[in-house]
This record gives structure tokens, sequence and C-alpha cells, in this order.
């Protein structure tokens, strides 16, 4: 063997000891902290939808990426603690299913590792969350659900359903900072213009549900509007929803898994996009974007579901031109 060829098949060996050793290193698996204002059950569909949107783009759980689940089940309280466990887990994202309260409690945690917002809760901008939309600054982005902004058409759908409706009982959480400017500012305005009475009744804890809803029983009221935020409301969606759905009072609300489980109707940001299009966030900032650089979106896509079933169970005749703009009809 002469020299030269001696030297060709030490490179070969080289290169293919390096490009064997390079396959075996294991690829770096990123890990992402989930924190939910309610329980498991009740988060499903939202986690699921992130989940989703991630394997679209190529994440899936167990190979490239480990997400990190923690439910405080209502107690907001519980946030700072399980914040801290995400931190101490060293995730690369902390994605927040939750309100404004709850942005803020992880803003208070880290400054450093990236949030993103799921769309609930206040405008961002006006608590203080972020700079902009377009540039939000600091470690925050994500996507918002114009939420509180979309009450007054829900009076307005409701009225059209209930076209004799007068008394609304609002029922909303206390502690949740956006029901309330919802309840206290923005629906009063809405409930003038269409001439209804609004009832306020506030929760504090799962335990005032049975107290509010032995009152609204005993009460004359003609309908009853649902307020979206708030952890406790979360978590006990469904069974709010079957109360009025026994007490035959046509109910509206923000989430569809409401109408879903029995209310009359809900009316919000189509949640599926939504939650899918967190996982772009994820993407983009697990490939470097910094989050201030990434602009908050609002929604484009909207969804009107009206549970038929439930009309005919409460003796409601739903009207036509209301059911024709329905993107979802429940029979």
């Amino acid at each position: 063997m002469n020299r030269r060829t001696a030297i060709q098949r030490l490179a070969i060996l080289f290169l293919t000891t390096a490009s064997l050793a390079h396959a075996q290193q294991p690829k770096k698996v990123r890990r992402i902290g989930y924190l939910a204002n309610t329980d498991p059950a009740s988060d499903l569909t939202r986690a699921e939808g992130v989940r989703l949107g991630l394997r679209e783009l190529g994440y899936i759980e167990g190979q490239n990426i480990t997400i990190e689940y923690r439910y405080a089940e209502g107690k907001r309280d519980r946030a700072p603690e399980l914040l801290a466990e995400l931190v101490r887990l060293k995730v690369d994202i902390i994605v927040v299913a939750g309100g404004t309260s709850w942005i803020r409690a992880a803003k208070n945690v880290t400054k450093t590792i990236p949030i993103v917002m799921t769309g609930a809760g206040d405008d961002p901008v006006e608590a203080g969350l972020i700079d902009s939309l377009a540039r939000p600054g600091g470690n925050v982005t994500g996507v918002t659900s114009l939420n509180r902004e979309l009450g007054g058409k829900r009076l307005e759908l409701l009225k059209e359903a209930v076209p004799k409706l007068a008394r609304v009982a609002v029922l909303y959480e206390a502690a949740s900072p956006s029901s309330v400017v919802e309840v206290k500012e923005d629906l009063p305005a809405a409930a003038r213009a269409l001439k209804l009475t609004l009832q306020l009744w506030e929760v504090r804890a799962v335990d005032d549900f049975e107290r509010v809803f032995t009152a609204l029983s005993k009460q004359r009221s003609d309908g009853l509007y649902v307020t979206g935020s708030g952890s406790v409301m979360g978590a006990n969606e469904k069974r709010i929803a079957a109360f009025a759905l026994k007490s035959r009072l046509p109910s509206v609300y923000s989430d569809k898994e409401a109408a879903e489980a029995g209310g009359l109707m809900s009316y919000g940001a189509d949640q599926a996009e939504r939650y899918r299009r967190i996982a772009y966030y994820v993407d983009r900032i697990l490939k470097g974007t910094k989050p201030a650089d990434l602009p908050v979106e609002q929604p484009m896509k909207f969804e009107f579901v009206i549970n038929l079933k439930t009309s005919k169970e409460i003796g409601l005749t739903i009207p036509p031109d209301l059911l024709a703009r329905a993107t979802k009809i429940i029979r």
C-alpha cells in the first residue's frame, strides 16, 4: 500500500467515524411548560388543540418535545407555585391557558423564559402585559380572543333568540378583573341599547354556585348570560349549562363547549383555530425569534353555536334567520 492510498483510507475512516458519531448523538428534546387555570378534563379541548398544532409543525411529544402540564383547578393562589415548578424544570417556553392574572403571575416569576398567551382575559395592552400588539416587547406574546369586546354581540343574539327578553341574569367571577370590567362597563351599554335589565350574580368560589342557583330559581329572569373569564367559572361551565337547561333558562356563553353541554348558544373566537395557532408561536420561539418581535394576533374567525336540542327542551323556537347564521347547529 503506497503512502497516498493509506492517507485516502484514513481520511475515509475519519469521515465515516465522525458521521456515525454525529448520527448517534441524541437530538435535543425541547421542553414546553403548560399552565392551565382549570383541571385536565375541562382543559382537554384547549390542550388537544395545541398538541395538534405542534404535530402539524413536526413536534411530537416524547420524540422532540416534552410538555410539562400543570393544572391549578380553579385555584388562583396556586399559580406562583406551579410556575416556579416549571422554571425549576428549565422549560424553554411557558404556555399560559388562563386570563390576565395568570399571565401576570407568569411575568412575575420569570422575565427571561418566553410566555405565550392563549387568548383569555383582558386586552393585553390595556392590562399592561405587552407594549403593543405589533411590538409586544418583553417576554410575552401570543393571541387575544376579544372575549370582552364580544359581550354586546352575545346579548344581541340572545335577544334575537328570545324576542320577549327583558331581564337577563349575568353570572360572573368576582375575582376575575376581566369579568368585572365586562359586567360593570361593557355590558350595561349594550343592555341599554337593547332595552334589557341586567341582574348581576357574582361567584367567588365553587361553593357559591348552589347559593346562586337557588336564588336564580326564585328570581324571574328571562335569560342567562355567562361570562367567559375566570378559573372558577371555566371549571364549572358544564355545571352552569346543566342548571340553565334544568331551569328552562335560555343561556349564552363565549365557549362552544358550554353549548355542547346543554347551553342554548355560544359566540366567540374559533377555539380550535386559536389553540392551533399557539403552535406557531412555540415553533418560532424555539427557532430563535424573540417574543418581543412576534406580533400578538387577534382572532379572524368566530363560532356561533346553537343547541337546537336544548331549544326544543326549554320550549323555545329559534327564528330561521338566526339559525341560518349559525356556524354549528347541535340537533
